[in-house]
């Protein structure tokens, strides 16, 4: 047998060396031959990282500035602030490895933020170094670009110009409902009223041009853009814009009557020129209530070749409907009839009629809504006899096909004058305290209103017709939502008291679902007209007694909204108007 020699592994066995400056003995050789204190002195690899920074913060919004332009809110020592003070130093520790940065304790009212920083990198083959480091930021106040703008009293860069070039607010009470239910006015700073519409301001440009979206995208408009020129820098070759959008709803009204031009008519499916506007969207909704026949017109396509109302709900008169009788089609919830209707005592009062023929006149007529009426019911209607417009296409109109009455919807005067609360209230975008003026008592309804004297009153008439369309019209009912009044409100009888109350919250002593209605005293009647005979009770609002007789019964088809389509209580999300706009 031949002996072999034992030979030990090498790879097992540790080679010790020494340091080659401070002769300390190394456990295991590295490419430079020294021990990590003296590589420490010999390698900086916390060199060209700052160790100091600035940090900007805004006294009025108490934010940070998070380069490039991004102002954020951030809690001391939290990680929010911990990300934007290494953002400060990010472009050089990409070339290092981050292991820990954690804040390190300064008085709060030095305006010095510490940071512990601990990085880690490569320095020789198989040869890793970490190290820590403080970081200094001294904090610098100021403002951001918003809070310098509310100092200037420049608090909006683009603003929203809503205009209907009609006699009431109707529409826009109907738009305020829309608006909260889509929660489009969440970045709006400021809501102004104006002759014919509303304003709306917003500090981006972005949210104005959402708002614009939204309205094109539920009622008929046309916008235009505009901008005006605040400031340049030439240097940078930049420039300081405020953006203007105005945009005009079409004139045309739910219930309003129209006149089409006869080509017009016929273009768009030979449809009768006499028609009435049976609902708006993003398109009007024309119906002839002769023959139930309907056309949708676009807003583009109206305002190629715009019409006219020829008459408004406030030309509406009152009629008592002696005979119905369905004689023709039905298209949906509208069903063809025959009907003999007169005018009613309150719309003609005790003077007698254009004609000459007082209540006794009856008048034979063709209505959509043979559904819905029976004898005995009220019904408002367009009385044309006699009628004489300032209208070229109503003049063109061949008037022996004239109607001398056309009914639109039916109405429920008993139940009006019975002093029923509301058990419903809608919600409001103005702040209540501040629609209130204590010397006229002058009452906001929401955003409109708010001017007092003649326009108010306006604006009480035009909110209880919108409230009473809401009670009697589910599909409008559907598109918005309705709350649950309280009960403190239902039981409260003084209609004089606490007039700053939200929209839809209701009076008792008129009947007409308002608190601080107008009253004119010594009026025997206690009713009025409007227009051609519809009675506004709370314009007016009459004596008490007047129409509350116990023979008086209350409709039974009167459309009661059911408790499961109002909500619960809401939390108030008013706004500030704040700072007047410039």
């Amino acid at each position: 047998m031949v002996a072999m020699d034992y030979e030990p592994d090498a790879a097992g066995q540790e080679s010790y060396i020494l340091c080659a400056d401070c002769g300390t003995v190394i456990s295991s050789a590295n490419g430079a031959g020294l021990c990590v204190g003296c590589l420490r002195n010999t390698v900086d690899i916390t060199e060209g990282i700052p160790k100091e920074a600035t940090l900007n913060f805004c006294r009025g919004c108490e934010r940070f500035l998070s380069p490039p332009q991004t102002w954020v809110s951030a809690q001391p020592e939290s990680r929010e602030l911990l990300a934007i003070c290494l953002k400060k130093i990010a472009r050089p520790l990409m070339k290092v490895r981050l292991i820990d940065a954690s804040f390190i304790w300064t008085e709060p009212h030095s305006r010095r933020i510490k940071i512990k920083v601990t990085i880690q990198k490569e320095v020789l083959a198989n040869t890793v170094l970490q190290q820590t480091f403080e970081l200094l930021l001294v904090v610098h106040t100021g403002q951001c670009p918003q809070c310098t703008r509310l100092a200037a009293k420049n608090t909006w860069k683009a603003s929203v110009q809503v205009r209907q070039k009609v006699t009431h607010k109707r529409t826009f009470l109907w738009l305020e409902q829309l608006i909260l239910k889509h929660n489009a006015h969440k970045d709006t700073i400021n809501i102004n009223e104006k002759r014919d519409g509303l304003d709306f301001f917003y500090s981006e440009r972005n949210n104005a041009i959402k708002m614009v979206e939204f309205l094109a995208g539920v009622v008929p408009v046309r916008t235009k853009a505009s901008e005006q020129l605040i400031s340049s820098d030439t240097h940078s070759n930049t420039s300081n814009y405020k953006f203007t959008y105005s945009v005009e709803i079409v004139p045309v009204c739910k219930d309003d009557l129209v006149c089409l031009p006869k080509n017009q008519a016929k273009a768009w499916g030979n449809i009768s020129p006499l028609t009435i506007c049976s609902r708006v969207g993003n398109t009007i909704h024309l119906l002839d209530p002769m023959t139930l026949q309907q056309t949708d017109v676009t807003a583009p396509v109206y305002w190629r070749q715009p019409f006219d109302s020829l008459a408004t709900v406030t030309d509406l008169v009152e009629f008592i409907v002696l005979d119905v009788e369905p004689s023709g089609p039905v298209r949906g919830k509208y069903v063809l009839a025959d009907a003999q209707v007169t005018r009613s005592s309150s719309s003609s009062g005790n003077n007698m009629d254009e004609d000459g023929m007082g209540d006794d006149g009856i008048y034979h007529t063709r209505t959509h809504l043979g559904g819905i009426l029976q004898p005995g019911d009220t019904v408002l209607g367009y009385h044309l006899t006699n009628a004489n417009y300032n209208n070229d296409a109503f003049e063109s109109f061949d008037q022996d096909r004239l109607p001398d009455v056309i009914l639109v919807k039916k109405t429920y005067p008993n139940r009006r004058k019975k002093s029923k609360p509301r058990n419903w209230k809608l919600r409001s975008i103005a702040k209540e305290a501040e629609d209130v003026n204590e010397n006229s008592n002058t009452v906001g309804r929401g955003a409109l209103g708010r001017k007092g004297g003649v326009d108010q009153r306006n604006v009480e008439r035009d909110y209880e017709l919108f409230l009473r369309d809401l009670e009697e019209d589910k599909e409008m009912r559907a598109a918005i939502n309705l709350y649950k009044a309280d009960q403190q409100q239902q039981g409260d009888q003084d209609d004089d008291e606490d007039g700053d109350v939200g929209m839809g919250e209701t009076g008792k002593k008129s009947g007409s679902g308002m608190k601080g209605g107008k009253r004119r005293t010594g009026n025997g009647n206690g009713n009025a007209t409007s227009g051609s005979g519809m009675q506004v009770d709370e314009d007016m609002g009459g004596d008490e007694g007047v129409g509350t007789d116990a023979d008086d019964e209350e409709e039974e088809d009167f459309p009661e909204i059911d408790i499961n389509e109002l909500l619960e209580h809401f939390e108030e999300m008013d706004m500030d108007d704040g700072e007047e706009v410039q």
